[in-house]
């Protein structure tokens, strides 16, 4: 199993993978989505748009580290 930073790489992610902003611990849950960016649920973060960013604190999401 895949641990620690995402750093972009796509192919290390499930559809179901959850992931946690390594800045301020947001949790990233495809089943629930992101209400702030208007991101339905059952988006995989692999799908998130290119611009897309932490909605608590901004960071970058290839700092976003992979959740058991």
């Amino acid at each position: 199993m895949f641990e620690g930073s995402y750093l972009g790489d796509a192919q290390r992610l499930t559809a179901d993978t959850r992931l946690e902003c390594k800045i301020c611990w947001y949790v990233y849950d495809p089943a629930q989505g992101d209400d702030v960016w208007q991101i339905p649920p059952g988006t995989p973060f692999v799908e998130l748009p290119a611009h897309w960013k932490c909605p608590v604190c901004d960071g970058a999401r290839d700092q976003f580290m992979v959740l058991e």
